[in-house]
């Protein structure tokens, strides 16, 4: 299975082209689109109306469009719970006063958008190609970088996780059996709940980190022929080789005979930073055709490469 993400600046047309991408892919696998962008437009694109899970358009065409205000609710009454019942012996504490507050977290909608992408990648294993249109750069940056940073905080929790059992286990040595009314504290490392948890967080996010980084992954950036556009663009790409992520592709959108030379330069300074990843041209649509019936999009040529 191959995984693509389609991204840049807002408003360049990454949704337009991720729609195109997939239309032209299915024409010959099994293809998945899914919208992360909070202002979804994939539905408007094809005509239809996404609501929760996955919308068959064609035999081999399926689309979704992520809610990201209730995927992250999600994210933090499921998380919350497991704080709750994992300490529910702190209670004492008010615990519940801070977790109100939560989701107001910084983070929170980039780790819902994550968990999203581990369990999309994990769980539609019928697909060939799976493609996510993503939101704007610094939101896609910053959950695109959330595996690696997550599984170094991970690693360090299970460090102080197996010191505090290796304590508790020091005082069972010396007190005996350790048991209360109000809780039994586990003090061996097969039997302790939060080490199993984060173990098990760790192996998802090795598997997902693994799986951004490798061969079958590839990071598509859609840019238009001016300025700000170039501006964002150069900055998303930095962000990536920073990330170590595999840029792949760059596809200059929009353009038309009154902006051609713009576009040549724009390309030109896309190509200094990206020297081996091919740009394709891709002229200004001026229809938009039933997909159901034809082609989907005016593109001259296929988007994806044949090698992918």
């Amino acid at each position: 299975m191959k995984i693509l993400f389609f991204t840049g600046k807002g408003g360049v047309g990454k949704s337009t082209m991720a729609a195109a991408a997939a239309w032209q892919l299915s024409q010959k696998a099994r293809v998945l689109i899914v919208s992360l962008d909070p202002a979804h437009n994939l539905g408007d694109i094809f005509g239809v109306v996404i609501k929760n899970g996955k919308k068959k358009f064609t035999k081999t065409l399926f689309l979704s469009e992520i809610n990201l205000k209730k995927l992250s609710r999600e994210y933090l009454e499921r998380e919350t719970d497991v704080l709750s019942s994992t300490y529910s012996y702190l209670k004492i504490l008010n615990l519940d006063s801070y977790f109100s507050i939560l989701k107001y977290s910084p983070g929170i909608e980039e780790y819902a958008l994550l968990t999203s992408i581990e369990k999309t990648i994990r769980d539609e294993t019928g697909f060939d190609y799976i493609i996510f249109d993503t939101p704007p750069t610094g939101l896609t940056l910053r959950f695109l970088a959330l595996p690696r940073v997550t599984i170094t905080w991970i690693d360090r929790l299970m460090q102080i996780r197996r010191q505090i059992l290796e304590k508790r286990y020091t005082i069972h040595r010396i007190r005996g059996t350790l048991d209360s009314e109000e809780t039994i504290l586990d003090y061996k490392e097969a039997d302790d709940d939060i080490l199993k948890r984060l173990e098990k967080l760790s192996d998802n996010y090795h598997a997902l980190d693994g799986a951004l980084r490798g061969s079958d992954c590839h990071v598509v950036v859609v840019f238009n022929p001016d300025i700000l556009s170039l501006k964002e663009s150069k900055r998303l790409i930095e962000g990536l080789s920073e990330l170590h992520l595999p840029l792949r592709l760059l596809i200059d959108n929009k353009v038309t005979e009154a902006n051609s030379e713009m576009a040549g330069y724009v390309e030109k300074e896309m190509k200094g930073m990206a020297k081996d990843v091919s740009i394709k041209r891709i002229q200004l649509a001026n229809t938009l055709l039933d997909g159901r019936k034809g082609t989907l999009y005016d593109v001259p040529e296929s988007i994806i490469p044949d090698s992918w």
